[in-house]
């Protein structure tokens, strides 16, 4: 059987596929050509539709345990086994079924402010055109019911950041040195020091790999007529006519907006709670999340005016 010894849990929107891509580079580790198989969400198919597009992420799902080991069956001897999937730190069952079927294997988390994390993911969806509410704080106060006509993990923007709750239970399963906890701001800040932390966490050699991938900024689409009527036609096209409208859509965008304070202090009300306990987790401090941004909300990789780049890496954005 070919599992996988190592998994990138989570979060959405948090810099997994540019992490991913990194330790693709290091000659004792070899990650799954997809990216996000999400094998351990489901038990069988995934369900056949739920919220806007839901239906084409489905289709991607590798759940057959066949396809599923024959991922890794590339691998060179001797390599680590590895695979991102950043919805497995929220779904219990997934949880479950990681301890199941890999009960050693090593976890890898990557937290992201929650606010700036579920606008990120907001954005994505929006700037896509799937997203058919124009305002953040609305879209997170749909979620409910989202969450309960079956839409899928990727429209549960609240839920997702809820960390202390998701590592709780991730905690009852696995023991804590199984679990490395890493900031999204680390990727970005630091590199080739994150980097290393995270193959002395594997056990593989640090210092062979010390750049991160740039990712790009998700534009934001001004939001006028011509976006509405465009996201509304692209929310009811077959993939291959959609991806078209979409690329119009960002060719449109403007760079993502920053969160005003007034926004963002009706968002934090939904992660206030869950801060405090994640802190009672982990025994971390993630006060700085209650507080108003030091950087623009928006562009993910800007740095304070005079601060230097980072060693060794580019700025990284979602």
């Amino acid at each position: 059987m070919a599992l996988p010894d190592f998994l990138i849990i989570g979060v959405p929107k948090a810099g997994t596929t540019a992490l991913h891509t990194a330790l693709q580079a290091h000659p004792r580790l070899y990650l799954s050509l997809v990216k996000e198989p999400k094998f351990f969400l489901t038990d069988g198919p995934p369900p056949a539709a739920g919220g806007p597009g839901d239906a084409k992420t489905y289709r991607e799902h590798v759940w057959r345990r066949e396809d599923y080991e024959a991922l890794f069956e590339g691998a060179p001897p001797g390599a680590l086994l590895g695979e991102s999937t950043p919805f497995y730190l929220y779904d219990r069952a997934a949880q479950a079924r990681i301890h199941e079927a890999i009960p050693h294997a090593r976890l890898i988390v990557v937290l992201r402010d929650p606010v700036e994390r579920a606008h990120s993911n907001w954005t994505h969806l929006w700037s896509a055109g799937l997203e058919p509410i124009h305002d953040v704080v609305e879209a997170c106060e749909a979620e409910d019911s989202r969450i309960a006509a079956g839409w899928a993990h990727f429209w549960h923007y609240v839920s997702l950041g809820r960390y202390g709750e998701q590592l709780g239970g991730l905690f009852t399963r696995f023991a804590r040195d199984q679990v490395l906890i890493l900031r999204y701001r680390e990727l970005i800040d630091s590199p080739a020091e994150t980097l290393d932390r995270i193959c002395v966490f594997l056990g593989v050699e640090p210092g062979l790999i010390t750049e991160i991938p740039r990712q790009n900024v998700t534009a934001h689409p001004s939001g006028d007529v011509w976006h509405r009527l465009l996201g509304g036609l692209r929310r009811y096209l077959p993939g291959g006519l959609a991806d078209p409208v979409e690329h119009m859509l960002q060719r449109r965008g403007d760079a993502r907006r920053p969160l005003t304070w007034e926004q963002r202090q009706r968002l934090l009300a939904h992660f206030t709670d869950d801060i405090a306990l994640l802190q009672r987790v982990t025994g971390e401090d993630f006060s700085d999340w209650l507080r108003p941004r030091e950087r623009s909300g928006g562009m993910v990789g800007a740095r304070p005016r005079g601060q230097r780049q980072a060693r060794n890496g580019r700025p990284l954005r979602s």
